[in-house]
């Protein structure tokens, strides 16, 4: 950590700024995956999603910790209660600090796997996670959210209900897209993390998020962390949009 404050000092961005920006590690195999989280600097946590962690398995997690990274495990379970709680459990004892269920679960599912990441982690002498309901998709636009999956409530309305259900549950945060934010913060106060994908710098190609936001926009709504990956990862100089991303926190 002494190492990233004095480079963060000779750059543009601070190292609270560093903390607050999770890049994801999606699309790459497990080689690049660890080659690029070694190589661009300043970094300090990075999302392993389901493709790398189905290709790399959990030792993933254990290479990206030891390169001095923390880690967002985004596999997003959605099971039983008993199931979740077991995922949470070994999820949490590998060393991962976030960890993804979804909220659509239900309140017994999401209790149970609360209790177990942290019996997990201490298990192990590992930091005690934060588990993040996911609420809607970013990908997901409403009337197809409807039209599919024959769902009325509106994204407005369903975010805010499935975040209550979660936080009733002793969930630590949510996942949501950026959209959503003022409204969850104004429902739920820090220490209540939230975490944004759809983060899109400005320039940047939008993708498959339907719901985008910029990361110091999203930042003002009241984010906790951002999550950005193909405007970092697929950038000539990674070092260079990561520091870039960093600074727009602090105007």
């Amino acid at each position: 950590m002494r190492a990233l404050r004095r480079w963060c000092v000779a750059t543009s961005f601070s190292a609270e700024s560093a903390e607050r920006i999770i890049v994801a590690l999606d699309g790459m195999a497990p080689d690049q995956a660890l080659a690029f989280s070694a190589q661009v600097e300043g970094l300090r946590w990075v999302k392993v999603g389901l493709e790398l962690f189905v290709q790399a398995g959990p030792d993933v997690v254990a290479q990206l910790r030891e390169q001095g990274l923390r880690v967002f495990l985004d596999l997003k379970f959605h099971d039983i209660p008993a199931t979740m709680a077991g995922a949470c459990r070994r999820a949490a004892a590998l060393g991962a600090e976030l960890i993804t269920v979804h909220a659509c679960a239900g309140s017994e599912a999401l209790q149970a796997a609360q209790t177990a990441a942290v019996e997990g982690a201490q298990s192990t002498g590992q930091r005690v996670p934060t588990l993040l309901a996911v609420t809607v998709l970013t990908s997901w636009e409403e009337q197809r959210l409807q039209r599919e999956l024959a769902i009325s409530q509106g994204i407005a309305e369903r975010v805010p209900g499935l975040a209550q259900l979660s936080a009733s549950a002793g969930i630590g945060g949510c996942v949501c897209s950026p959209l959503e934010v003022t409204a969850l913060r104004a429902q739920h106060p820090e220490p209540f993390a939230l975490v944004t994908p759809g983060i899109r710098p400005k320039g940047a190609a939008v993708g498959d998020q339907a719901r985008v936001m910029g990361p110091a926009e999203a930042m003002a709504a009241g984010a906790s962390k951002l999550v950005i990956g193909r405007p970092i990862t697929q950038a000539e100089n990674s070092s260079g949009a990561f520091a870039t991303c960093c600074a727009a926190l602090m105007v």
